[in-house]
């Protein structure tokens, strides 16, 4: 729609469009003026060129060519709409881990332990979950497709910068504030072992 209409744009009336080469050999900066418009004939538009003069670097005023007027037109510079392209999220699996965050109150408990980091504290366990043989540095690519608490991209470093954020502490209040919503015959139950490969009387 936005190109249509800056094609009748140009098969109603001449555009003009300053046009700045420069040589970087010889450092000047040189202005064309070209002129866009409708060939009735061919049925498609066409441009003529024309040389203006040179750019002053720090006035940034045009110096007329000789033979012209000592006053140079302000450049009217026209260029055609940017036509913004649709993007395609994934949210079907990350929507569902979030309701599910929102009703256990990990979100909630989250927000109120780790403040300014939750959201990528939340996008970093969504990625783990649902990519769970894929290491962190490879995180960019699923922002990409998907959408997710943050919503931008977490780098590796910063991944790591936050990993080394997060205290004893705030663990600790998080696990209280969860412990809160449950009754007493519920539990936490993790497995921190590990069998060293080098090991053999594990």
């Amino acid at each position: 729609m936005a190109l249509t209409m800056f094609m009748e744009c140009i098969m109603k009336d001449e555009l003009k469009k300053y046009v700045y080469y420069h040589n970087k050999k010889s450092g000047t900066t040189y202005v064309i003026e070209n002129y866009s418009y409708w060939d009735k004939n061919l049925k498609q538009p066409r441009s003529k060129r024309k040389y203006i003069g040179t750019l002053n670097k720090e006035t940034n005023e045009i110096i007329l060519s000789k033979g012209r007027k000592r006053t140079a037109p302000t450049p009217t510079i026209i260029e055609p709409p940017q036509l913004s392209l649709p993007k395609r999220w994934q949210y079907g699996a990350t929507y569902l881990l979030h309701e599910i965050a929102k009703k256990l109150g990990i979100v909630d408990d989250l927000k109120r332990c780790f403040q300014g980091s939750y959201k990528q504290i939340l996008s970093i366990a969504y990625y783990l979950i649902l990519e769970d043989n894929n290491p962190l540095s490879r995180f960019p690519n699923w922002d990409h497709l998907h959408l997710h608490p943050y919503g931008r991209n977490i780098p590796s470093q910063r991944s790591s910068d936050l990993f080394a954020s997060i205290s004893e502490i705030a663990q600790s209040n998080f696990f209280h504030q969860q412990h809160k919503r449950h009754d007493d015959t519920e539990y936490y139950l993790y497995d921190i072992t590990s069998i060293s490969s080098y090991s053999e009387t594990l």
